[in-house]
């Protein structure tokens, strides 16, 4: 049923029906029997624009026999007779004329109107709906066997008319296509917040497994060379043992190696090839506002950022960045402030994420960029998730800068300085 909706029949019924209707909305700037001017041909026009499978000449022809026989029908209707149905037939065909001439005109530009700018197209429509208004007043006086009307009052009435609803139909018809392509973008925003997400997380877990990988292949390294000494003591026995623990671990490592090429593949689907700085930043701020909400604190999250460069390492900046945030929103009891902020110092990019939360206590700054240090437990007494500050560290490490951490009861800030060449490499 949707698909047939959407097909040429449907939208052929539709239209005409949509046009029939409209058209009962009119004015009759002439004496003299039955010519008006009403919404129908705003309405088939707006049709012909929507609907991009329809075929226009078809449309005219099924919309000017719709709005003839929908017109003398409710002639009848309201006669509560059928005498003179034939005469009031004969006195509606001029509407069938009108939109078939009109439907003709407008296929002519039917692949083309598109590439139209607004102003042009409206003037082009404008003068398809002053010829098919001719169209229509030339059969009506030959039914009629009525003088054509003059030139001068009744045509410049036609052409204002037509210019009016022309461009009329083109305003509403580009707010309807604005208003489509604004939600077109909202989509795409959000999936492309979604992909940066999941590449944060991806990236977070890569670094993760590859450090990892380079401890297994330290350890495989160290157990083989403990097999070769104990084989070489004459422990055999025991060297077998280790020779299997070595076999097992380099097992490990073969399957860390599928896991972080699969991991790869996923990271490597990236949503943009670049990002400005100021957008790194808003990114991180509306990603941690929902997880504030989330957490139902009530925290402000302020920026000020100097720097707009573009840069290609927008993940690891958005690790970095949405892992120190969202430290801060945790640290928070309930409400307070987060503060990032980005500048360039020499030739560094300084990034400085603040809370005025409880701070870190003093016995804890020395350890807190160590492994697996960790400061947040669940009620059940499990350590927090994440990436942890120490592999905040590596990161930031790894683009040849490095983080400090400075905190007193009220303030903390993690400042993170990295050079800006680095940042901007292959940009």
């Amino acid at each position: 049923m949707d698909k047939w909706m959407r097909g040429q029949p449907a939208q052929l019924l539709l239209c005409a029906l949509i046009t029939a209707l409209a058209g009962q909305l009119r004015i009759t700037p002439f004496s003299g029997e039955g010519f008006r001017i009403g919404l129908g041909t705003s309405a088939f026009l707006l049709c012909l624009l929507l609907f991009r499978k329809l075929p226009f000449v078809r449309a005219g022809l099924v919309t000017g026999l719709t709005v003839l026989l929908f017109r003398t029908a409710l002639d009848l209707a309201l006669a509560m007779s059928l005498e003179n149905a034939g005469d009031r037939l004969l006195a509606h065909c001029p509407a069938g004329v009108y939109y078939v001439a009109f439907a003709f005109m407008m296929s002519r530009i039917r692949h083309r109107w598109r590439d139209f700018p607004p102003l042009l197209l409206g003037a082009y429509i404008a003068g398809v709906d002053f010829i098919s208004n001719e169209a229509e007043l030339l059969a009506r006086s030959f039914i009629y066997r009525m003088p054509v009307m003059s030139w001068q009052k009744e045509w410049l009435l036609l052409a204002g008319t037509a210019v009016i609803r022309s461009y009329f139909v083109i305003g509403v018809y580009s707010s309807m296509t604005i208003s489509r392509m604004k939600v077109l973008h909202q989509e795409q925003q959000k999936r492309m917040e979604q992909m940066l997400n999941i590449g944060s997380g991806l990236y977070g877990e890569v670094f993760y497994l590859r450090k990892s990988m380079n401890t297994i292949e330290s350890i495989t390294a160290r157990s083989h060379e403990l097999y070769t000494r104990l084989t070489e003591a004459g422990l055999r026995d025991v060297s077998r043992s280790v020779l299997e623990l070595t076999q097992q671990i380099h097992e490990v490592k073969k399957d860390s190696q599928r896991i972080l090429a699969g991991l790869l593949k996923l990271f490597d689907r990236e949503t943009a090839s670049e990002m400005r700085m100021d957008e790194i930043v808003d990114f991180v701020i509306k990603s941690n506002y929902e997880y504030m909400m989330m957490l139902g604190k009530a925290i402000v999250l302020e920026k000020e950022v100097w720097v707009h460069y573009i840069t290609e390492r927008y993940i690891p900046l958005i690790t970095v960045l949405n892992n120190l945030v969202s430290n801060a929103v945790e640290a928070i009891e309930a409400a307070g402030v987060i503060k990032v902020e980005v500048e360039t110092r020499g030739g560094r990019t300084v990034l400085t994420v603040t809370d005025n939360g409880p701070g870190i206590m003093d016995q804890d700054r020395e350890m807190i960029f160590e492994p697996g240090f960790t400061t947040k437990f669940s009620q059940t007494g499990y350590a927090a998730t994440g990436i942890g500050l120490s592999h905040v560290r590596e990161i930031v490490g790894s683009l040849g800068g490095g983080i400090r951490l400075f905190s007193e009861p009220g303030r903390t800030s993690f400042v993170v300085e990295i050079p800006t060449e680095r940042l901007k490499e292959g940009v």
